[in-house]
């Protein structure tokens, strides 16, 4: 094939996180002269933070959708169908990939609108449980169930979040594949451990343990249960609370209340994580439900042993005693009680992150990503053409 593959991938919004990560790298690795990617996005809510200074540094210019976005309003969403079906019907992708829930619904169906060849969707996670109320849940799971069967293949981040998608009946298991997350790990790999530029920054000396928590600021991470934890260590640390969201004032109030205000730390959102990382005695997952959270991964990476609930896709990248410590969600007791074992038992730290760092390093780099979806996207784009569809080098609306 000798013409690009042209690549629509849709994301709701660029806001801090994995999904916006991921969809970056991805645009940035399936360019010319094989591929033709665009990116398209939504507009992040205020209280975000706001990842398009990655998408310029990696010289990706997103196309700017405004109404979509994270919240559900019937006005804006067929706007918002109107705008991607347009769209699609002008540049003809060859693929659309879509990522997040309300991006991968109105995508996937502006896309068989189009009449798209290939359409792909990643869960990178899911709003089954502990997001919304029943009805609220069930109106999404019927939509995702609706969206799946306008996809060639859906993608999970996970074997334990395929699991779940096919307990849900989102999907046949068939149709499902495994592709785990893809990142640039090289400057975490790279900044020695214990740098001290974060120490030094909060005043902390080096004997001083200090264990962070990195992510949105919402109720789904539980920093609620991370600071109920922090308050019962017998072990005297601090506490580095990256990132920001709508649970920040609440929970500042919270960690006053039970005691450690004046040693967690609420660092807002950061450019300078490899530097964070560096510095940590370990890092702490508390969510009541994830898909692969970045920060493990960037974690084990830095070096850094990781203390997470056994939620979602964790217990695919924690091998517990081996490589970290798993606890259960919502149980403060026990986050608390594995954290002071890492803190009070520093070869076991150090024999943990040792180990999980080639296992981060061969699992989760962009450019074996970057390979397997480029083998997907020809291998479907192939089994459309033998089943007489649009021809991958041709415009799929003809």
């Amino acid at each position: 094939m000798s013409a690009p593959i042209r690549v629509m991938r849709v994301i709701a919004r660029l806001n801090v996180g994995g999904p916006a990560l991921h969809v970056i790298l991805l645009t940035e690795k399936l360019g010319a002269p094989a591929f033709a990617s665009t990116l398209v996005c939504g507009q992040i809510a205020p209280y975000e933070g706001d990842m398009r200074y990655l998408a310029e540094q990696r010289g990706v210019q997103p196309v700017v959708i405004p109404e979509l976005g994270r919240e559900i309003s019937p006005l804006r969403d067929l706007a918002t169908l109107w705008r991607l079906w347009r769209l699609m019907r002008a540049q003809r992708p060859h693929v659309v990939h879509t990522h997040t829930a309300k991006a991968g619904i109105l995508g996937r169906a502006a896309a068989w609108l189009a009449g798209v060849p290939v359409i792909v969707h990643t869960f990178h996670g899911h709003v089954f449980h502990g997001y919304f109320g029943p009805a609220k849940t069930r109106l999404f799971i019927l939509l995702e169930r609706l969206a799946a069967r306008l996809s060639d293949r859906v993608l999970t981040i996970s074997p334990v979040l395929r699991d779940e998608l096919v307990r849900y009946r989102i999907a046949p298991a068939a149709k499902i594949a495994v592709i785990p997350l893809g990142l640039d790990l090289v400057p975490f790999a790279t900044t020695p451990r214990r740098a001290g530029m974060v120490r030094r920054a909060l005043g902390l000396d080096e004997a001083t343990p200090l264990v962070g928590i990195v992510g949105r600021l919402t109720p789904i991470k539980n920093h609620r249960l991370f600071l109920e934890a922090a308050a019962r260590l017998e072990t005297p640390a601090h506490f580095a609370i990256v990132g920001d969201g709508e649970c920040r004032h609440s929970l500042e109030a919270h960690a006053a209340a039970l005691g450690v205000g004046a040693r967690a730390h609420f660092l807002g959102w950061r450019q300078d994580l490899p530097a964070i990382y560096s510095d940590l005695d370990a890092l702490v997952i508390a969510s009541d439900n994830e898909g692969t959270p970045v920060s493990i991964i960037e974690a084990m990476a830095a070096g850094a042993p990781v203390v997470s609930t056994a939620v979602g896709g964790v217990p695919d990248l924690i091998d517990e005693g081996q490589t970290g410590l798993l606890v259960p969600p919502g149980d403060a007791p026990a986050l608390a009680q594995a954290l002071d074992r890492l803190l009070r038992e520093p070869d076991l730290a150090h024999r943990m992150a040792a180990a999980a760092r080639p296992a981060a390093l061969a699992r989760f780099g962009i450019d074996r990503l970057a390979d397997d979806l480029a083998a997907l996207y020809r291998a479907l784009l192939r089994e459309k053409m033998r089943r007489g569809g649009p021809q991958a080098g041709s415009d799929p609306g003809d």
